[in-house]
């Protein structure tokens, strides 16, 4: 038997969770009861962050944190640490407001003038232009509050009918004298760009943020955190101190903080710059650089997204190299873990704004991978329809089929984060987020290959705290705490199973990032939504992966432990050239390439590929595939490792390899819509079933030759099957589920307890049918727990049985005849009862506990449909008889 199996088995398993622990100042008692709390909901590590503190790095701050390092010590718990007085990281605790102005955040700008000449002797006042906080009333305003830099002064010709620019073009930067552009405008229209360095762009928000493309300014960040904690706590560093993580640290460059489509092109925003750019840009571009700044604000064509292209290649390499990468170094070289996500929504990943540039980039140095899930980004159902969330409107096939697969990508092909992707998780959906919904997110993260988890959040402020719950104790006021260690072991198993090991895919997707750079791109996720909906998996692999750490093997592409039997690039006006030259290479090497939609016409750079990606469309191992067919083809090529019966676009799946065992696990994401399939695994041998939250491994009973399989999954529902050596003998054989049963339809006594009064009940009444308590006439503002108690006949044969309890909203705890049964999270609602039903009479309690949101009003809540409340059946109990093999 594999390690990894029998280490679960033998709850060896190790931890995989760490929340975050809000630090505001609370007493010593509030710190400690939360540490208990975290720890006994199976949870073997927290991640502090300040929300914010009141005195970050101050004396109240350090005795905080030595309570907690007590607390985690002697629990055997590890400490992470998030990385500045509060979320975006970058303001470096304030330091950056006091540091040299060569360590501030730094901007590019333009501003331009419409001239006409033939026009001698012409004058323009380039000073008042270069001002920070003009406003039109009058030019030297109250509001104006300094200086920008000069960097360049461009004339550019414009022709009628529309004002186009054209590419002639003249630098008369040296033509300004003391302020003062002087200039002999020659015949036509021209427009005169005045491009300048400043630090007034960008949100506001961020204003005393440090510039992530400067290495000293980042510097600050690790000098007066990173460091802090070392001078503190360097015993404690690889040990109790596991580690720092980033918060959704970005350029931030737009004033418009979240514009999801901040990009060069965008009208009167400010770019990320620093003092490298000019040298970068000139040895790019060539010594007239200056002439094309113009064009990452204004159209000219493919020399636009030329421009745009090399400028957004500089950047983000600047950011990975120095934040990212700088931070990590530090970290490893301590002995501690660097981890942390970037803002990815609505593909912003690969954009400017709040984004970091590049996905790939920005978390390289990182030891793990890391993503994000909250605000109602994802919802079940929505995984094509956009969804109204708190920052305006989803892009929902992003959100479900992209985000995490950019995150487990990343964790496979980067061999220091040694598969692990971690995501933070849960938080600001509002008390309507129970844990049926979080045991949905967290089954559609894992389905994915996601193994680390930050919750978000257990808080100490004294309940109600208004700050994006739902939190997971609330100071007790919870009332689904007391099963939220149900969910954590769960998570702790199914982590251990899919890591440590190898992830099995058939195919790769070229992230779409500097595609879009240069033009018009299809986004990556689209090809991945068509092979996840046939269950073929993938990875998205970038450009700098594919064309520096990978080869051609035996007709695949190898990526550290991954391989895959075919590239797919998705469509793009153009590409970089060293990728062009790496497919072709490829192809001749063997590897089966798909261009989905069409074959790029040009390079990112702008270089004459053209006799390169003549050969390219004509290849005998490249292929123009249509996206909607992309996964027929696939199929018909052989390219699957998991062959399903028919078309099944909510069922997912995930195949991960150990030493002497596969782990396939199956997942259907579809809120209310069962599945039923038949499925054929890639290999031969014994199945069998294991239950992560019973902790149990049972014998499959597969049909017709050995690997197919029979699969039904309820709504909600996911299953691991296992195939390996010696599992036989550790497994038992399963329940199956016999004709008959009793539907009960007696009397049920309801009485109810919030989670303050728990559990003591006060009597509510009796109910001959189940019916929805938040109804009129029930207990619509009511949260807390329902307890349901009636009486059934049993006449059966035997004292096993299936007790089947139909909806519940949302949590469910059983009891027979006075002896716990089980819990459940969430649908299917159905448990084995084994030993507890005697014949004749028998008592079934069940108490059923909803969400917070029924009591609590919350903003974020407003954004979810509110569900029943209360068991509303139908309940039945059936007879099950043990299979013998």
């Amino acid at each position: 038997m594999s390690n990894r199996l029998k280490e679960v088995l033998e709850g060896r398993e190790q931890n995989y969770i760490l929340p975050f622990l809000w630090q505001r100042g609370e007493d010593e008692r509030a710190i400690r009861e939360e540490m208990a709390r975290v720890h006994e909901s199976g949870i073997g590590a927290v991640c502090v962050e300040a929300r914010p503190h009141p005195d970050f790095l101050g004396p109240k701050w350090w005795m905080d944190m030595d309570i907690i390092m007590e607390e985690a010590r002697s629990r055997g718990m590890k400490v992470w640490v998030l990385d500045d007085d509060h979320f975006p990281t970058g303001h470096a605790a304030g330091k950056v407001k006091e540091a040299p102005a060569e360590l501030h955040r730094m901007f590019l700008g333009e501003r331009y003038i419409d001239v006409i000449g033939p026009a001698y002797g012409t004058s323009l006042l380039i000073d008042t232009l270069l001002m920070n906080g003009l406003r039109p009333t009058y030019s030297l305003s109250p509001y104006a509050n300094g200086k920008n830099k000069l960097v360049s002064v461009v004339a550019v010709r414009r022709v009628l009918p529309d004002g186009s620019l054209t590419e002639e073009c003249v630098d008369i930067t040296d033509r300004v004298r003391e302020g003062i552009l002087y200039w002999d405008i020659p015949e036509g229209f021209w427009r005169i760009f005045i491009v300048s360095e400043n630090n007034d762009g960008g949100s506001q928000a961020q204003a005393d943020y440090l510039n992530p493309l400067v290495r000293d300014s980042v510097r600050l960040l690790l000098d007066t955190v990173y460091e802090a904690f070392y001078e503190r706590y360097r015993a404690d560093f690889g040990k109790t101190i596991a580690g720092f993580f980033s918060d959704e640290p970005g350029f931030y460059n737009d004033q418009t903080t979240f514009d999801f489509q901040s990009k060069p092109g965008k009208p009167g925003v400010s770019l990320p710059w620093s003092d490298e750019m000019p040298a970068l840009l000139e040895e790019a571009l060539g010594e007239g650089y200056r002439k094309l700044l113009h064009l990452l604000w204004h159209d000219a064509g493919d020399q636009s997204n030329a421009v745009r292209y090399i400028y957004m290649n500089i950047v983000s390499k600047l950011y990975g190299d120095n934040f990212c990468s700088q931070i990590g170094d530090w970290c490893r070289a301590r002995g501690v873990e660097y981890i942390g996500h970037v803002l990815e929504d609505n593909n912003v990943h690969a954009r400017l704004g709040s984004g970091a540039g590049h996905f790939f980039r920005a978390l390289w140095g990182q030891d793990m991978s890391g993503i994000d899930v909250v605000l109602w980004q994802i919802v079940p159902g929505f995984d094509e329809m956009p969804f109204r969330w708190p920052a305006g409107e989803t892009d929902s096939e992003f959100f479900h089929y992209g985000l995490a697969k950019l995150g487990v990508s990343l964790g496979h092909i980067d061999p220091k984060k040694q598969g692990r992707t971690m995501c933070e998780v849960y938080g600001a959906y509002g008390w309507a987020e129970g844990l049926k919904l979080m045991k949905w997110l967290t089954d559609h993260m894992l389905v994915r290959g996601v193994n680390y988890f930050v919750p978000h959040a257990f808080s100490q402020k004294a309940f109600p705290d208004a700050d994006c719950p739902p939190h997971m104790y609330a100071g007790g006021k919870n009332p689904q705490y007391r099963y939220y260690k149900h969910l954590n072991h769960y998570i702790n198993r199914m982590s251990h199973l899919i890591a440590g090991g190898r992830h099995v895919a058939t195919a790769a997707v070229v992230y779409h990032a500097e595609a879009e750079w240069a033009g018009e791109a299809m986004y990556f996720h689209k090809p991945v939504k068509v092979l996840m909906q046939s269950q073929i998996d993938c990875d998205v692999i970038p450009v700098d992966v594919l064309t520096e750490a990978a080869s051609v093997h035996d007709n695949k592409l190898c990526i550290s432990q991954e391989d895959y039997r075919c590239l797919i690039v998705p469509c793009a006006e153009s590409l970089p050239s060293a990728l062009i030259r790496q497919l072709l290479f490829f192809a001749e090497q063997g590897l089966s390439i798909r261009f989905i939609d069409g074959f790029p016409r040009r390079s990112s750079e702008g270089d004459d590929r053209s006799s390169e990606l003549s050969q390219l469309a004509n290849h005998r191992n490249v292929k123009l595939a249509a996206l909607e067919r992309l996964a027929e083809d696939m199929l018909a090529d052989g390219f699957y490792d998991i062959k399903v019966g028919e078309f099944q676009p909510y069922l997912r799946s995930y195949h991960y390899v150990h030493d002497g065992l596969d782990v396939y696990m199956f997942f259907n994401e579809h809120p209310h819509q069962a599945i039923q399939s038949d499925l054929v695994l890639p290999d031969d041998g014994e199945i069998y079933a294991y239950d992560a939250f019973l902790n149990r491994l049972t014998r499959w009973d597969s049909f017709g030759k050995s690997g197919e399989v029979q699969l039904r999954l309820h709504p909600y529902q996911s299953i691991v099957l296992l195939q390996g050596s010696d599992l036989r003998l550790h497994a038992s054989f399963p329940w199956l589920r016999m004709e008959g049963g009793t539907e009960l339809n007696g009397e049920w006594k309801v009485s109810i307890s919030d989670a303050g009064c728990y559990p003591v009940f006060q009597e509510w009444g009796v109910r001959k049918t189940l019916t929805n308590m938040s109804e009129p006439g029930g207990l619509p503002r009511f949260s807390g727990t329902f307890r349901y108690e009636t009486e059934f006949e049993w006449k059966e044969a035997g004292n096993d049985a299936w007790l089947d309890l139909g909806d519940v909203y949302e949590t469910a705890e059983v009891w027979i005849n006075g002896t716990l049964a089980g819990v459940k999270l969430c649908p299917p609602y159905g448990l084995e009862i084994h030993g507890l039903i005697m014949p004749g009479r028998n008592k079934l309690v069940v108490e059923v506990t909803n969400t917070l949101a029924k009591d609590k009003q919350d903003y974020l809540s407003a954004f979810a449909q509110q569900e029943p409340s209360g068991l509303i059946g139908p309940v039945r109990v059936s007879p099950i008889l043990r299979t013998q093999g």
